[in-house]
């Protein structure tokens, strides 16, 4: 029997649910995920608690306030001028509260998203802080294989 370990590439249904108990994410009434342990697809506090699971299992535990996510952090809301986000993307974007943007990593190899908080004539508000940042969040898999 194949023990999920760092590495592992895994087929596998899970849920993931907020406090409220609304799924955020639910493969179960779909195709199953495939993904590798250890890349940053699953938050590194659940990929701890998939490690030692076995093929075929079915686990479900509770991860506390920022345990999955990390804490809300308030120096990740900063405004940001619209001169600069007419130089990164299209001058002639309609931002709106919601909306979330990609920004290039400062090496360009990569990029991260922020969500608009705010909007005024001259700049913008954005919250670059996870989406479940802060909230307890709920995880049930179903190993279906491990590589």
């Amino acid at each position: 029997m194949n023990l999920i370990q760092d590495g592992s590439f895994l087929t596998l249904h899970y849920r993931l649910s907020g406090a409220d108990g609304g799924d955020l994410v639910n493969t179960f009434a779909d195709k199953p995920a495939t993904l590798s342990l250890g890349t940053g697809e699953l938050s590194p506090a659940i990929e701890k608690r998939l490690i030692g699971l076995a093929e075929g299992s079915h686990a479900s535990f509770d991860l506390a306030p920022g345990e999955a996510f990390g804490e809300r952090n308030q120096e990740l809301i900063q405004r940001v001028k619209r001169s600069l986000m007419k130089s990164l993307g299209d001058p002639d974007e309609d931002y709106q509260v919601g909306d979330v943007v990609q920004f290039p990593t400062p090496d360009g190899q990569g990029s991260y998203a922020g969500l608009v908080r705010e909007v005024a004539d001259d700049w913008l508000l954005f919250d670059f802080n996870h989406p479940l940042a802060g909230q307890a969040v709920s995880f049930e898999v179903q190993v279906i294989g491990v590589l």
